[in-house]
């Protein structure tokens, strides 16, 4: 009952000429932060970031753990690189979720809006689903050996599968 009314006053309302101001306002610089404002990391969080990229040949910024991913997307990464066979050895993952700095530092850092991130080699690789890409067309496995971190095939299994 009372929504009609209110719907059509919120219609006739835009639907009326706004007088728009010609003047330099518009010109004036936002009083939110600027493109380049945005991109500043404090040097801490950059140390950090960089810090953390160069802890292992292959890293995961994620939201959770490797043992209990947060969200689905990170879920997924993780469950790719294990189907990719990388070496746990070599393999390091950051929760995202335990700072806040990180969190937004690392899409900063990347220039990459979303999490999860994959870093090889201290390359950003992409996220979740440039990893899905790469996997499904076989980039992903040609670029984890060319790199070593994959973890290497146990030798018993190869001779239990020779012999049958």
């Amino acid at each position: 009952m009372f929504s009609r009314p209110l719907f059509s006053a919120t219609l006739r309302q835009a639907a009326r000429p706004v007088a728009r101001q010609t003047t330099s306002a518009y010109l004036r610089p936002s009083p939110f932060l600027t493109a380049f404002q945005r991109r500043l990391l404090s040097d801490q969080t950059r140390q950090a970031i960089e810090k953390a990229v160069a802890s292992a040949p292959v890293v995961l910024f994620m939201k959770g753990t490797p043992e209990t991913p947060q969200c689905g997307f990170s879920r997924a990464s993780i469950q790719i690189l294990g189907l990719q066979g990388v070496d746990p050895n070599k393999f390091a993952a950051f929760n995202v979720l335990e700072d806040d700095e990180l969190r937004s530092g690392i899409k900063e850092f990347s220039d990459w809006p979303t999490i999860p991130q994959l870093y090889i080699d201290k390359d950003f690789v992409g996220g979740c689903d440039i990893l899905v890409s790469m996997h499904q067309d076989g980039s992903l496995a040609k670029m984890l050996e060319e790199k070593g971190v994959l973890a290497p095939l146990d030798p018993g299994s190869e001779s239990k599968e020779g012999s049958k």
